[in-house]
């Protein structure tokens, strides 16, 4: 490339970075300078991180990289439960709805039969007729968008982010005519067999702690975002929080021994610590240490029980997006889970550390895996670095980034990477 046409892309870059930067005549008012009160994320780094990017060139790089993200769901949503075709069962197009994703028809459909039962389970093989009819895809919808619209907001002061973001949040959770009713009864169901199943938890565990931390930065001054509005999401998320913890599916997904239990866990204390029971998400926290780490990591930091899946990969690092993230909240009530060693030396950054050899390319990984992508670990070694972990930080250049590039300087909380929808 000569001089001139080299110059002249390097103009082109220069201005599109800085366009983000340079409010608009459609920027709303800048966040307030307090702190987000997130959860997961750490307001203070967020806050830290603004200041920062007009003056560092990789975080201007990654911002382009969540505009890019945000821009595509302005003209997406809101979606909300009452649009499937069938209401949940019991008849109440408010109550959240989605199909055991393993669980397969023996036999085609008939009059008599329609949905060609009896169902078989197929672990790891996702049957294609969950996404249709059924509130799951759209519910990720909803989680993904308002987090990447809200962190974009905060970082570029774009009222269209903020604006979009709230009117996602009322549809699905606070409009009467469209809000999701506070708790999971139909969640995984299985055609004639199950109504729901406690395991149908995760849907929300998964992915609903970065709604909570959306709501902490739409609460730092967001335009249309009014105190009714976080009155009355304060008051869904204190209905969910006593559902999780009162219900028999809270009980039974709270008693699980692999990831469903540790997400259970890290939900239960996010909700806790974003509602204000401070001593609720602490005590969430320590208990995960003899009744999750202990049990669910070896000595070596391998996940036994993710290490059956056919997806060990996956659930591997799936875990720990659970574990990192729950660590995070240790954070703000007092506990480092990090630190913890279990009575064989169990530990969180031994579990990373195991993954670090196919994390890196150094060596396959030597367990079974369907569909292998080996930039899932990115964040929980990001994590684990962040963390103090010498043996995860060394490598973090090795690492291969994931699709939508990395984005952890700007939102540090592990994101599940590979998704388990294809």
């Amino acid at each position: 490339m000569s001089g001139r046409p080299r110059a002249a892309a390097l103009l082109t870059a220069v201005v599109a970075l800085g366009a983000l930067l340079v409010p608009s005549a459609h920027a709303a008012p800048s966040p307030s300078k307090a702190a987000p009160r997130t959860a997961v994320l750490d307001g203070v780094r967020l806050r830290q991180t603004r200041a920062r990017l007009p003056h560092d060139p990789r975080l201007r790089h990654a911002l382009a990289d969540l505009t890019t993200r945000a821009d595509t769901w302005l003209d997406q949503g809101p979606w909300t439960v009452v649009d499937k075709p069938k209401p949940a069962p019991g008849g109440d197009v408010h109550d959240y709805l989605s199909q055991a994703p393993y669980w397969w028809p023996t036999t085609a459909p008939t009059a008599d039969n329609p949905w060609g039962c009896p169902y078989v389970q197929r672990d790891g093989r996702r049957n294609p007729e969950v996404d249709s009819g059924t509130d799951r895809q759209d519910v990720e919808k909803v989680f993904d968008a308002t987090y990447d619209l809200l962190l974009a907001w905060y970082y570029t002061g774009r009222r269209s982010y903020a604006e979009k973001a709230g009117q996602i949040l009322r549809t699905w959770f606070l409009d009467p005519a469209t809000r999701m009713n506070p708790d999971l009864d139909h969640a995984q169901f299985i055609p004639c067999k199950y109504d729901g199943r406690a395991i149908g938890i995760i849907d929300f565990s998964q992915s609903y702690t970065s709604v909570l931390d959306a709501q902490a930065i739409l609460a730092t001054g967001a335009p249309g975002w009014t105190a009714a509005d976080r009155t009355a999401m304060t008051r869904w998320n204190e209905d969910f929080r006593d559902w999780l913890t009162n219900s028999d599916f809270g009980r039974q997904e709270g008693a699980a021994a692999n990831n469903h239990g540790t997400f259970y866990d890290m939900q239960l204390a996010a909700l806790a610590y974003a509602t204000g029971d401070t001593a609720l998400a602490r005590r969430t926290v320590l208990g995960a240490r003899a009744k999750r780490i202990d049990p669910q990591i070896a000595a070596d930091g391998s996940q036994p029980q993710e290490l059956t899946r056919t997806r060990s990969w996956h659930y591997s690092t799936f875990d720990l997006v659970a574990y990192t993230r729950l660590a995070a909240i240790g954070r703000h009530v007092g506990v480092n889970l990090w630190n913890y060693a279990g009575p064989d030396g169990q530990s969180l950054s031994k579990a990373v550390d195991y993954l670090l050899p196919a994390a890196t390319g150094a060596a396959a990984w030597p367990h079974p895996e369907l569909e292998f992508h080996r930039y899932a670990a990115v964040d929980v070694v990001h994590a684990a670095a962040d963390a103090g972990d010498p043996s995860a930080k060394a490598p973090l250049p090795k690492l291969e980034a994931p699709p939508g590039g990395d984005l952890w300087a700007l939102r540090p909380a592990a994101e599940q990477l590979d998704s388990i929808a294809g």
